[in-house]
């Protein structure tokens, strides 16, 4: 077993990083956490039945006056925190891993051919490109849901919404996604196996995507990563703003945003743990980019 990590370098290199093995760690029991919410959480915190006003604002267990039936307290509402949290991860996660797919196949899909056409879609594309990143992409992905809330009916607008936020977000990321495919699909286009399919005569779309595509997933599969955590950061940050989901969805930022009513009358719990919960996330998943950055790119270490 030894042997084969050594004869595998990223292997090898996650052994040799305990900060790496700690993030990995981190971030799967929170993704195991938030799929197996609904198994794992003590209850659910979108049924009404399952909490009641009078339990509402208990601290932490280790806290005067915690229960023991709330190990992390519970909010306004009554609501567990621990249920909120999990159930909160999960509609977090689901919408960044959603935006990352949208993101990156448009992204990488433009990107491809722009390098592999060139000419005049390739100025098109980078144009838009560039003119988005003048933008931070959280105003593009308010514009965009701006957008969509003026052209969607009112009484369709709570059910799309979740739809609405993750196409937002996914419009505001694919931008590192094209400028990277397409600059990598430059590079393979030099390459001697490109050349001699395009000599034998073959599709444009089987050159980009059976050819070319495979070779420049390094790169990628590094800004997957850390579109990801942008993806979850973005959600959070709209959602603390009150134009992402709404309160009766605990996403982590809708958590956040409910807990800063509270900071200041002492119920720190209700904010702070939602937040630190945030932050591990977010920071694992850094830590993995950095490391697959590192890997597939060893010039950088």
């Amino acid at each position: 077993m030894w042997a084969f990590i050594k004869r595998h370098e990223g292997l090898w290199l996650f052994t040799r990083s305990p900060a790496v093995m700690i993030a990995a760690i981190v971030a799967l029991a929170i993704m195991i956490g938030a799929v197996f919410a609904p198994w794992i959480a003590p209850v659910n915190p979108y049924d009404l039945a399952s909490f009641s006003l009078m339990d509402g604002l208990l601290p932490p267990v280790w806290e005067e006056f915690g229960s023991e039936r709330f190990l992390l307290g519970t909010d306004d509402q009554g609501r567990d925190m621990i249920s909120s949290i999990l159930y909160g991860a999960r509609l977090s996660l689901i919408i960044g891993v959603s935006a990352m797919i949208i993101a990156s196949v448009l992204g990488v899909g433009l990107g491809l051919a722009a390098g592999y056409f060139g000419g005049r879609f390739d100025a098109i594309v980078m144009r838009i490109a560039d003119i988005q990143l003048a933008l931070p992409a959280i105003l593009t992905a308010l514009l965009i849901d701006g957008i969509a809330r003026g052209i969607l009916p009112p009484e369709m607008q709570q059910d799309l919404r979740v739809a609405v936020l993750t196409l937002a977000i996914a419009l505001s990321l694919w931008v590192n996604f094209a400028r990277t495919a397409r600059a990598s699909t430059f590079v393979q286009m030099n390459k001697e196996y490109v050349q001699a399919a395009v000599m034998q005569g073959q599709h444009p779309l089987r050159i980009m995507f059976v050819h070319i595509l495979p070779n420049i997933l390094g790169p990628l599969l590094v800004i997957m990563t850390v579109d990801l955590a942008s993806a979850i950061l973005l959600e959070a940050t709209l959602s603390f703003l009150g134009i992402g989901l709404p309160a009766d969805s605990p996403s982590l930022g809708t958590l956040i945003r409910i807990g800063m009513q509270f900071l200041l009358s002492g119920e720190w719990w209700i904010l702070w743990i939602p937040t630190l919960f945030l932050i591990a996330l977010v920071v694992s998943i850094n830590v993995l980019g950095d490391f697959l950055r590192d890997v597939f790119n060893p010039r950088l270490r």
